[in-house]
């Protein structure tokens, strides 16, 4: 994927109200294209200020993390994708409802994208819940984009650590979508698996998710050149 440096980062509008994020948007202007809309948002009246976003011209990721019987699944990213948001996403759970979801984007122009493993969660998490492997992550997270690709999925979402695993096993076209994206200088907050941003792409990485280092930063538009120059080299 040939795309400019500033095109390949996907600001999260990690806000608890829609008149925040509008004043975020507002400030970054024609520095950001690419936004994330997700779950915090969404429940504060987000889809509205999604179409906002469009009729601006920007990009939009609707991060809804869907997770539900098959049924449910599709007729839900059906709708999703009639918001006409240019990447939703699923949590990779099981064949049939991966499936489900890809039936629900058919004939639009959303692309698809599955959860794999939360970057806040170690093999330390995966332990807690019973997936007892030193190498739990890696393994399921490989796993994981493996049965996305096979079930139709246009890529995952997953840390910078594991991207060039799954570059390797699912080819150059499947989609990588990486979060927990921090500088040196950057704190790391509740992210576990961690990347700078110029590693992340070198990995295999598409397109860079990132929040807090950006939106909470008191000059935002120059944290967001920080992350360009990154990827960059400069």
């Amino acid at each position: 994927m040939t795309l400019p440096a500033a095109e390949r980062i996907i600001v999260a509008l990690d806000f608890p109200t829609v008149d925040e994020a509008r004043k975020f948007v507002g400030q970054m202007g024609d520095t950001v294209s690419y936004y994330k809309v997700g779950l915090e948002l969404i429940y504060a009246g987000g889809l509205e200020l999604l179409q906002e976003l469009k009729a601006a011209g920007k990009k939009v990721f609707l991060d809804a993390k869907v997770l539900d019987i098959g049924n449910t699944v599709e007729r839900a990213v059906r709708n999703i994708a009639e918001l006409g948001v240019d990447m939703t996403n699923i949590h990779v759970h099981d064949t049939k409802t991966v499936k489900a979801a890809v039936c629900g984007v058919q004939g639009s122009n959303t692309a698809l994208v599955g959860v794999t493993v939360l970057t806040n969660l170690d093999n330390r998490d995966l332990d807690e819940q019973g997936i007892k492997d030193d190498l739990a992550v890696n393994n399921l997270v490989l796993k994981r984009a493996i049965m996305g690709k096979l079930a139709g999925l246009d890529g995952v979402v997953s840390s910078g650590l594991e991207a060039s695993t799954i570059r390797n096993q699912c080819g150059r076209s499947f989609m990588i979508v990486t979060p927990g994206i921090r500088l040196p200088s950057d704190k790391i907050d509740d992210q576990e698996r961690i990347m700078t941003p110029s590693r992340a792409i070198a990995n295999g990485a598409h397109y860079l998710v990132v929040g807090r280092p950006i939106t909470q930063d008191a000059n935002p538009r120059g944290a967001f050149a920080r992350m360009v120059a990154d990827i960059e080299g400069r």
